[in-house]
């Protein structure tokens, strides 16, 4: 592919700035494609969709996460004998799933959080231990705060929460278990 066909793929599209200098960072390892990459994953478009989505897809993690739960719970001698416990137990440990998916995707957020707001980028050429440091232009350090500010920071602060509502649980039911 010819330089010219290369530069004409870099500056058309969405997030296409205008061309300081020649760019050496290859495309899929720029910080903003990270960010339109991690959007169109299944995985990682859940806590950037409507507020409501998060809480009912951890909902549904929780409630596959219980019966089985339950299953383990229930090979415990002591808590066959006492079912408000074990039911307590089973709750408290099917919190856990749901738990470790927030905390994934607030790596994979946090991440991207990262790359964006820094003034370099670090990249590979070939992708075998040449590791290679860019300074961003001052057009792409300024789209990639504003992406990073108003796009990605609100997705880390729902996961947040989620994390805090999720362990609070986690904390609370323990409480309960012991109490029982």
């Amino acid at each position: 592919m010819g330089s010219s066909e290369s530069q004409r793929d870099e500056s058309t599209g969405p997030t296409a700035l205008a061309q300081v200098g020649p760019c050496p960072v290859p495309p899929e390892q720029r910080p903003l494609r990270e960010y339109e990459q991690l959007l169109a994953s299944w995985f990682f478009a859940w806590p950037a969709g409507p507020v409501a989505r998060l809480p009912r897809i951890l909902a549904t993690a929780w409630l596959f996460a219980l019966p089985l739960c339950l299953l383990v719970a229930s090979g415990s001698v002591s808590l066959r004998r006492n079912l408000p416990q074990l039911v307590a137990a089973g709750a408290v440990a099917a919190l856990l799933p749901p738990l470790l998916l927030l905390l994934r995707q607030w790596l994979g957020w946090s991440y991207v959080r990262r790359r964006l707001q820094a003034h370099t980028v670090e990249y590979e050429e070939s992708g075998w231990y040449d590791g290679m440091v860019w300074e961003k232009p001052t057009a792409w350090r300024q789209q990639d705060l504003l992406v990073a500010r108003h796009q990605v920071n609100p997705v880390l602060q729902r996961i947040v929460r989620g994390i805090a509502v999720t362990t609070s649980l986690l904390l609370a039911g323990t409480a309960l278990c012991q109490a029982l």
